[in-house]
C-alpha cells in the first residue's frame, strides 16, 4: 500500500509540454496505482482554473482583449487563484492521501512575474509569502526559446488556438522566464528536477516515471 499525500507539479515556458507530461504521468499512476491493494487517488489539477472562480479568473488572466492598468493587478489574481485552489482542491485531496498533479503552481508566479514582468523580487517574494503550501517535486521541463523546436511549437499552436495575453510576448519574454526557473532550480535542487524540453516527448515521460518510481518507493508502509 501507498502512503500518499503526495504534491506534484509541472513547469515550464509556455509550449514547453509540461502539460502533455502530466497527462501522461496521470495516466501512468492511475494505471499502476489501481493495481494496489488499496487504490490511491490521483487528482490532476491546473491554475489558473483549479476552481469556479479560477476559471473566471483564468478567463480574465489570458484575455488579450483587457490589459491591467495597475502593475501588481495580474500577480494578485494569480495569487487569490492560488489561495482558492489550495483551500477549495489541493489540500482537501492530500488530506485524504491524493497524490495531486498541478498544472503549474508557485514557481509560475515568481517566473513570469518577476522574470517576464520585471517586477520587483522582493515585492513579488513577499506577496508569495500568503501562500503556504510547496509541491513536494516539481518537474521544470526546460526548453530555449530561441530553438527551432520550440518556435515551431508555439507558431503552430497560435495557428490552431490562437495567442492568449501571455502568448502574445515574444521569445525575449519567454527567454527572461526560462532564465528565472532555472535559478528557483538552482536554489531548490531537491524539489526541482530540470528535464530537457528538446527530448521526445516519450523520453521525457520515460526519465519522469523513474524518477517517481523511486519517490513511490520511499512512500511505501514499512
Amino acid at each position: 500500500m501507498i502512503k500518499a499525500g503526495f504534491f506534484i507539479s509541472f513547469e515550464g515556458i509556455d509550449c514547453s509540454g509540461k502539460s502533455t507530461q502530466l497527462e501522461l504521468l496521470h495516466e501512468y499512476l492511475s494505471s499502476k496505482l489501481s493495481k494496489e491493494h488499496n487504490k490511491v487517488p490521483i487528482i490532476k489539477t491546473k491554475e489558473p482554473g483549479g476552481t469556479e472562480l479560477g476559471n473566471k479568473l483564468r478567463d480574465l488572466l489570458l484575455n488579450t482583449n483587457y490589459q491591467f492598468k495597475a502593475k501588481f493587478t495580474e500577480l494578485l489574481l494569480f495569487i487569490a487563484d492560488r489561495l482558492e485552489h489550495i483551500e477549495q482542491v489541493i489540500k482537501p485531496n492530500l488530506d485524504k492521501k491524493a497524490i495531486v498533479l498541478c498544472d503549474r503552481f508557485l514557481d509560475s508566479t515568481i517566473a513570469y512575474q518577476i522574470g517576464g514582468r520585471d517586477l520587483p523580487e522582493s515585492k513579488v517574494l513577499e506577496i508569495n509569502t500568503l501562500i503556504d503550501l510547496k509541491p513536494d517535486l516539481t518537474f521544470l521541463i526546460d526548453i530555449d526559446p530561441d530553438s527551432t523546436i520550440w518556435q515551431e511549437r508555439f507558431s503552430d499552436k497560435a495557428k490552431k488556438i490562437g495567442k492568449d495575453r501571455f502568448e502574445k510576448e515574444d521569445a525575449f519574454f519567454y527567454q527572461k522566464v526560462r532564465q528565472t526557473y532555472l535559478k528557483l532550480a538552482k536554489k531548490e535542487p531537491a524539489r526541482i528536477i530540470v528535464l530537457d524540453g528538446l527530448k521526445s516527448i516519450k523520453e521525457i515521460n520515460l526519465e519522469i516515471i523513474n524518477i517517481i518510481s523511486e519517490h513511490l518507493l520511499k512512500l511505501k508502509n514499512d
